[in-house]
């Protein structure tokens, strides 16, 4: 997906934050979020300071989502949690809307002040599949790498096609301050990934989810 940034504006304050006698860069940027209407088949997101405009998924990226989220769905049935698309997780005046989340089956009780989403309290693990492009690819290896990080996520899940011949990361035990991960673990596809903790422990990224190894 090709997404379009608008940055925060380079003049701040000393304190960083905040512009002269007027609200926060955080806050101004969530309130035109919230205004966007974007078009039919894009979604909105504000990521590390900027609001990421990007459009719907390929064929090939919406086949692994959807094999996740059925996945988690057949796993999680019976229980109080289930998988989520296409809902905004906020945190701090950030909000980002994830490939496939685990968080309560009722969200009612996780909302978040205004409702625009859930909070990141209350989401367990966040699956991203990466799409085509080095700004794609970026915006989840590098950039909500960190921001998830720092949101205290407890398990982020990356199925990126276009390392090497394809490989599944599962980051866990997340250091918020250092916007970084204590475990990394990078596999190939055709390697079983299991989810060690929370409501999906024992949920396995296999062949299913990803196809077949390559190469």
């Amino acid at each position: 997906m090709t997404a379009l940034a608008h940055e925060r504006p380079e003049i701040m304050s000393e304190a960083g934050t905040e512009f002269a006698n007027g609200p926060s860069l955080d806050e101004a940027l969530w309130q035109v979020w919230k205004a966007m209407d974007p078009p039919e088949g894009y979604r909105a997101e504000i990521i590390e300071g900027a609001i990421e405009l990007s459009p719907t998924a390929r064929r090939s990226h919406g086949l692994i989502a959807n094999r996740v989220r059925r996945a988690l769905d057949r796993f999680l049935d019976g229980g109080e949690y289930a998988c989520h698309q296409d809902v905004n997780v906020i945190h701090h005046r950030r909000a980002w809307v994830p490939d496939a989340f685990v968080a309560l089956e009722d969200t009612e009780s996780c909302r978040d002040e205004e409702d625009m989403g859930v909070v990141a309290d209350s989401v367990h693990l966040i699956v991203e599949v990466v799409s085509p492009g080095k700004r794609n690819q970026d915006r989840d290896r590098v950039k909500k790498r960190r921001e998830y990080a720092r949101a205290g996520i407890p398990i982020y899940v990356i199925i990126d096609d276009y390392d090497g011949e394809g490989a599944v990361t599962l980051f866990t035990g997340p250091r918020p301050d250092a916007a970084d991960w204590g475990d990394i673990r990078r596999l190939p596809y055709g390697t079983e990934v299991v989810i060690p903790e929370g409501p999906a422990k024992g949920f396995v990224i296999g062949e299913a989810v990803t196809g077949p190894k390559r190469g």
